[in-house]
């Protein structure tokens, strides 16, 4: 009551006119929409019945799971940031990550495809034309295509000014030569987001120096690398791409020449939140497992779910969750506000793959031995978790950009 009184005075002093009953009804809101309960139920139900039982298969074999894929398109769970003119559900990023979070908790090597196409369309939803969004956006609603984003090369990973692949205009085209690394949908993808260096000079600063380019994966010069045997996620389609001399015309040119690295810059925002909800899935499928695997366990006599040990380590698990949860749609909302992200964004990131890591590991460990063989689930997911601490930015990186967002507000005077 001494609270609401001082709140009170404190509102009309200031002269606000605004009812403080009004600011006591109206906070924060956790629930979701109508809709959005219904794309997270079609999502869940998707996963339950196409993904968990064949995840298993897919990451043993490597094998590109394409009929798993095709019916998330079917299903309407793919392309969901294309604007509903050319096709696409027009979701926003908040909701867009709800299903990134149910299709990692069936397997994140399978939502790796689904989720890297998205990101691949970001570049061309923010900057591209009437004519490049209704020509690359538009196929991938007509049929079940895939696109990919080819940023990262062999001596380019989190430095994204490091970038040496170089796009020389002749005439009313472009000579693109270089090679990409670790790209997701290397040899499925029907065209790629393509980052180059179009000015020469060193001392340009990378905000000038690269362009964002659309290339048509059919292009003479293109070559798609082996499949990389990575250490987890294997029903993703992860190669090297290179580009020798493949030409490119100028109308494939996203915003303007020098426009790339702001423009990649812009779709991390967005794609980091999603790898957040990825990595808050796979969290939440080590939980589930664990649970009921202590309940079933016994050791002296009763289930391991009476352990305190074990009660910590599932709390923990649990706590990481919801955390990363609260985290990721956090920074999707300020993605969806228009609200400069990158703080956010990173911070979602960071801080679920690391959970997630850390989630796996006490998974594991709850299972005891089972945990480390292949028969049971949570080896893989352990395996699986991993990678979302390296791509998009390391930790390491996202730590870095933390900071810098940090004492930028320091210097600014814009600490609370």
């Amino acid at each position: 009551m001494i609270f609401k009184n001082i709140l009170g005075a404190a509102i009309r002093k200031q002269g606000l006119g605004v009812q403080f009953s009004a600011i006591i009804n109206r906070g924060v809101s956790y629930s979701l929409s109508a809709e959005q309960k219904e794309i997270q139920d079609v999502a869940r139900k998707f996963v339950r019945e196409e993904i968990i039982p064949v995840a298993g298969h897919y990451d043993k074999t490597g094998e590109f799971p394409w009929p798993v894929v095709k019916k998330a398109w079917e299903l309407g769970l793919m392309n969901t940031h294309v604007p509903p003119e050319i096709g696409g559900l027009g979701l926003d990023v908040f909701t867009s990550c709800l299903i990134a979070e149910e299709i990692a908790y069936g397997c994140t090597g399978i939502m790796i495809p689904i989720v890297v196409s998205s990101v691949a369309q970001m570049p061309v939803v923010l900057g591209g034309n009437a004519e490049q969004k209704k020509n690359f956006l538009g196929r991938l609603t007509e049929q079940p295509l895939l696109a990919a984003f080819c940023c990262t090369e062999p001596i380019a990973g989190s430095d994204v000014s490091g970038i040496k692949t170089t796009a020389v205009k002749k005439g009313d085209e472009y000579i693109l030569n270089g090679q990409k690394m670790w790209i997701s949908n290397g040899s499925v993808a029907n065209w790629y987001y393509v980052l180059a260096r179009t000015d020469p000079n060193p001392k340009t600063p990378a905000s000038k120096a690269f362009t964002g380019f659309l290339v048509n994966a059919d292009t003479p010069g293109i070559t798609p690398g082996r499949k990389e045997w990575n250490m987890g996620q294997r029903a993703s389609d992860t190669r090297g791409v290179t580009f020798e001399d493949v030409r490119i015309p100028k109308e494939n040119v996203l915003i303007g020449e020098g426009a790339g690295f702001k423009l990649t810059m812009a779709t991390f925002d967005m794609s980091r939140p999603g790898l957040g909800a990825g990595a808050c899935g796979l969290a939440r499928r080590c939980l589930d497992e664990s649970v009921k695997y202590s309940m079933d366990r016994k050791t002296f006599g009763v289930p391991i779910a009476d352990h305190q040990a074990v009660q910590f380590m599932l709390a923990d698990m649990a706590i990481t969750v919801e955390t990363t949860r609260a985290m990721y749609q956090k920074s999707a909302w300020e993605f969806d506000t228009n609200v400069n992200s990158s703080y956010y964004s990173s911070i979602a990131k960071c801080f679920g793959a690391d959970m997630a890591m850390k989630a796996a590991l006490d998974a594991v460990q709850i299972f005891g031995g089972n945990g480390y063989n292949s028969e049971y689930p949570v080896e893989k997911l352990m395996r699986d978790a991993k990678i979302f601490q390296i791509y998009e930015g390391t930790s390491q990186i996202q730590r870095l950009i933390i900071a810098r967002r940090l004492l930028d507000k320091a210097k600014a005077g814009e600490l609370n």
